[in-house]
C-alpha cells in the first residue's frame, strides 16, 4: 500500500521565523512554543496558521495474548472502558471537553458487540487479534484492511475541515504489542522497552517478559514494518498507523500521545518516513519503552508529566500548547504594530 506523503515545503521558513521573531519579546523568549508555531506554519505552508475542528481518535481492539497474562486487567476491560468513552466518564473524555476537542472512539477490533452508538465509529476487523505467541496476529489481509480503513477515517476529517488530529488507544494487552513492535523496529533490547503496563507487580512483569521472548522466539524479530505488525500487532495500532499515514497525506497536523500511540507512529514512519515532520509529540510517558522510541526518533515531546494511562489523555493536555503557539503568531502584537521599541 503506498501513501503519498510530502515534506513540508521549507521555503516559507525564513518569513515564519521573521513573523516570529518581530513580536514583542526577545528573540527566543517563547521557547519551544515558538518551534512549535515555525512547525505548524511549515506542515499548514502559511505564516498564519490556524487550528481548525481538531479532533482526537480512540482506537480500540483487544488482543488475543491478553488471555495468556500478559496484562494486569481481563481482556473485558477493553468494551467496559469503551462505554466509559461512550458515556463521557473516562480522563481522555474530560481533558478534551475542557479544551473542546472533539472525541470519536473507533472500534478497530474489540470482542464485543456495541451496536449503532453516538461517538463510535465501527470498523472492526474481527474480534481482537490472534495469540501471537502461537501463531501471528493477523493476517497479512486483515493488517491491510486495518491500515486501509485508517486512512479512510483520516481522509474523511480532512474533508470535514480538520487540520489536527490527536491519537488515544484503548486494548488490554497493547504495552506487549507496542514493546514487541518497538524491538523489531528499532532494535532496542526487548526487556528495554518492556514494562509494567496497567500495573503489573514483579511476578507479573515477570511473567509478561517470559511470554515475550516465547512470542520473538516463535515469530522472530522482522524488521519490516508490514512484517513486524502482522506478527505482534493489534487492530487499533494497524488502524492507528493508517490514520497516521492518511493525515500526514492531508497534511494535517498529528498529536502523538504515549508508549502504544508511538509503536503505531514507528510503524508509519518505517513505511513513509515524510510523515514525520507533521508530528507533535505530546509527552514522555512513564512506561520505559517510550523514552527508547523517542530517542530512535530523535524528537522531544512537549510535557513530561509521569503520565502511563493512554487514551490519548497525554496528547489532549498537550492540545493547549499547539493552540498557544497558533495563537501567539496571529494575534500577539509586533514591535512595529505595537509602537515598542525594538532593541538597539
Amino acid at each position: 500500500m503506498d501513501f503519498a506523503i510530502s515534506l513540508p515545503d521549507p521555503g516559507l521558513t525564513a518569513a515564519i521565523q521573521h513573523r516570529i521573531d518581530r513580536k514583542t519579546k526577545p528573540l527566543g523568549a517563547l521557547g519551544r512554543i515558538e518551534a512549535l508555531a515555525l512547525q505548524l506554519g511549515l506542515i499548514q505552508q502559511t505564516a498564519a496558521p490556524r487550528i481548525r475542528q481538531p479532533h482526537v481518535l480512540v482506537f480500540a481492539g483487544d488482543h488475543g495474548a491478553a488471555r495468556a497474562g500478559i496484562s494486569a486487567f481481563p481482556q473485558d476491560v477493553t468494551w467496559q472502558m469503551v462505554e466509559n468513552f461512550l458515556a463521557g466518564g473516562a480522563a481522555v473524555n474530560v481533558f478534551c471537553r475542557q479544551t473542546e476537542l472533539a472525541l470519536t472512539v473507533i472500534d478497530s477490533g474489540v470482542n464485543h458487540d456495541f451496536g449503532r452508538r453516538d461517538g463510535l465509529v465501527d470498523a472492526k476487523i474481527a474480534p481482537g487479534t490472534a495469540n501471537y505467541i502461537e501463531t501471528p496476529a493477523m493476517s497479512a489481509q486483515q493488517r491491510d484492511a486495518a491500515l486501509a480503513r485508517g486512512r479512510e477515517l483520516a481522509h474523511a476529517l480532512a474533508v470535514n475541515g480538520c487540520n489536527l488530529v490527536g491519537f488515544g488507544e484503548m486494548g488490554i494487552g497493547n504495552t506487549a504489542s507496542a514493546s514487541l513492535l518497538t524491538h523489531c523496529l528499532t532494535g532496542i533490547d526487548l526487556a528495554t522497552v518492556t514494562g509494567r503496563g496497567t500495573g503489573l507487580d514483579d511476578a507479573g512483569l515477570a511473567r509478561k517478559h517470559r511470554l515475550l521472548a516465547q512470542a520473538i522466539a516463535r515469530g522472530g524479530r522482522p524488521s519490516d514494518p508490514l512484517g513486524a505488525l502482522a506478527e505482534y500487532g493489534g487492530f487499533e495500532i494497524a488502524m492507528m498507523a493508517g490514520a497516521m499515514l492518511g493525515a500526514a497525506e492531508k497534511r494535517m497536523t498529528l498529536l502523538i500521545d504515549g508508549f502504544i500511540v508511538t509503536s503505531a507512529l514507528l510503524v508509519a514512519q518505517a513505511i513513509a518516513p515524510a510523515i514525520l515532520p507533521y508530528c507533535v509529540f505530546a509527552h514522555r510517558s512513564k512506561e520505559p519503552g517510550h523514552t527508547a522510541q523517542l530517542a530512535h526518533l530523535r524528537v522531544e515531546p512537549l510535557m513530561e508529566l509521569d503520565l502511563r494511562l493512554g487514551e490519548g489523555t497525554g496528547a489532549a493536555l498537550a492540545f493547549p500548547l499547539v493552540q498557544a503557539a497558533a495563537n501567539f503568531l496571529n494575534d500577539m502584537a509586533s514591535f512595529d504594530s505595537a509602537g515598542v521599541d525594538d532593541r538597539v
